[in-house]
């Protein structure tokens, strides 16, 4: 976690201040008037907003001081294209502009060759995102996309992919409060077919152990790419609910893979999980 206390740029993160939204409409009232004043201080009042979005590319390997001048940058541009007749919340509308610049930043000094012709139409397709955002006040969907540009979903879906930055082996994919899974968690030696076939009836074995509907969340989480939300909203129950679920089920796993399928603990112990 960023310290409070950090020197990003010059900026004293511990004396950042915050404004409330009443102050946020009367200084972007100032702003439409010209006051250039009202637009320095909504710079400084949302810096707290960049810093919170750092927190997401912090393992990058990249500097803090480059990443929060560049989400400056984000910032600024959401300052100056925010209208208040869109009746969202100024935070809601300038989020996406600061993670879009600092991704493009990233990109952009990635170490790996992308054509130039790749490079400016996935950069046409983030513009074109950006625009549709404003205008929707929604985030708009391949196919909207692809047709503003007009271009097949597949050319808009292979230029935004093209550009992603790499994924590091040691990103997590999912964490609890006590134990990480990693990238490189997932990924085994395809040759090894003894020991492939092995870990595919552990698992199997250890799948049997859940209840139905532990079983339909872990599936749904790590086979079909769902997030908790979305399962949630499927199945009728809290998000919170589908977490507590999820994390019982893990656990369960956990522990059985750790027995070595001794069968210690099998007997009751579903009794008492959500």
């Amino acid at each position: 976690m960023l310290s409070s206390k950090v020197q990003l740029s010059g900026v004293n993160t511990f004396k950042l201040g915050t404004l409330t939204a009443a102050e946020m409409k009367e200084l972007f009232r100032r702003l439409r008037n010209g006051d250039q004043k009202a637009r320095d201080a909504l710079v400084e009042g949302n810096l707290r907003l960049v810093l919170s979005i750092l927190q997401r590319f912090k393992n990058r390997g990249e500097s803090l001081d480059d990443l929060f001048q560049v989400g400056c940058i984000g910032l600024l541009k959401a300052i100056d294209n925010f209208q208040l007749e869109q009746d969202v919340n100024f935070s809601t509308y300038a989020v996406p502009m600061i993670i879009g610049e600092i991704k493009r930043y990233l990109r952009d000094n990635n170490s790996i060759h992308i054509s130039r012709s790749i490079k400016a139409l996935s950069h046409q397709v983030q513009q074109t995102r950006e625009e549709l955002l404003k205008k929707n006040f929604r985030e708009p969907n391949i196919n909207e996309i692809a047709g503003a540009m007009e271009l097949s979903a597949e050319e808009v879906v292979f230029a935004y992919n093209a550009a992603q930055e790499p994924i590091s082996l040691y990103d997590p994919v999912f964490h609890d409060s006590t134990d990480p899974v990693y990238v490189m968690d997932l990924i085994s030696d395809q040759a090894d077919g003894a020991e492939n076939w092995l870990d595919s009836l552990a698992l199997q074995e250890a799948l049997q152990k859940l209840q139905p509907r532990e079983k339909e969340i872990l599936e749904a989480r790590f086979f079909e790419g769902k997030t908790q939300v979305e399962i949630a909203r499927q199945i009728g129950i809290s998000q919170a609910q589908v977490s507590r679920i999820e994390k019982a089920a893990l656990a369960l796993i956990r522990k059985y893979y750790q027995q070595g399928f001794s069968g210690e603990g099998d007997g009751d112990e579903t009794e008492n999980r959500p």
